[in-house]
């Protein structure tokens, strides 16, 4: 039930038709339905559909965060379905990486302290130093000892972007990072993050309501009323 074998060769993300229903005081409430979605190696995949269309929960029940009501999802070539919670976190650990709306940053600590913190959990040698690095790379060498509530939005979501790419992650959900940010830095947030991914070759899963950051990605998926609409 908790064996995880891992194949290099799996796509790091196949969902097959895949549903997910909840329950509401006014009854079950169909949120995805019948999803196929395929995400291979080192590709960039934008979510993209009106509110209410199940993108953030398709990034949900694809991390392994919510059971599907139905349906397989396999993540690197794992179906999570054999796993408990504990397993499904393994899975995760080191391999995939979430960056969201909210920043998420702990405001006890420093910004090399957060992207440093997952590194340390995962015993990752010289931690604060590939954490110094990846601030670096996100033009935060200047902002090492600075508290969250002494950044900007736009360096509280770089900090983020750095603490999620610091592991190495062979997959990122990204569910709009760039939602609560202003234009400008919006635009630097995100090509940092398409630059980024291309780098490391880690694949992109990125939940966006911008047509224009939609375009960037290699190929967009289209939600309505949970089910494909569109794959392009």
């Amino acid at each position: 039930m908790n064996e995880i074998a891992l194949s290099d060769a799996a796509d790091p993300l196949v969902l097959e038709n895949v549903s997910l229903t909840l329950p509401s005081a006014a009854g079950p409430v169909e949120i995805l339905r019948g999803l196929d979605v395929r995400v291979g190696a080192g590709e960039r995949v934008a979510l993209v559909g009106p509110s209410g269309s199940g993108k953030s929960s398709l990034i949900s029940v694809a991390a392994g965060l919510e059971q599907p009501s139905g349906g397989r999802v396999r993540l690197f070539g794992q179906d999570l379905a054999r796993l408990d919670e504990d397993g499904r976190a393994r899975l995760r650990r080191g391999r995939v990486s979430l960056v969201f709306q909210a920043f998420h940053l702990l405001p006890s600590m420093t910004a090399e302290e957060n992207v440093a913190a997952p590194l340390e959990i995962a015993r990752t040698p010289k931690a604060a130093a590939i954490a110094r690095a990846w601030l670096d790379r996100v033009g935060l060498s200047n902002r090492l000892r600075h508290y969250p509530h002494q950044l900007s939005g736009g360096e509280q979501q770089r900090v983020a972007l750095a603490r999620a790419l610091a592991p190495g992650p062979q997959l990122i959900f990204a569910d709009e990072p760039t939602g609560n940010l202003d234009a400008a830095n919006a635009r630097r947030v995100a090509g940092m993050l398409f630059d980024l991914t291309a780098q490391t070759g880690a694949a992109l899963v990125l939940v966006t309501h911008d047509e224009g950051l939609a375009e960037r990605a290699d190929r967009a998926v289209r939600l309505r009323d949970g089910r494909v609409a569109e794959a392009a």
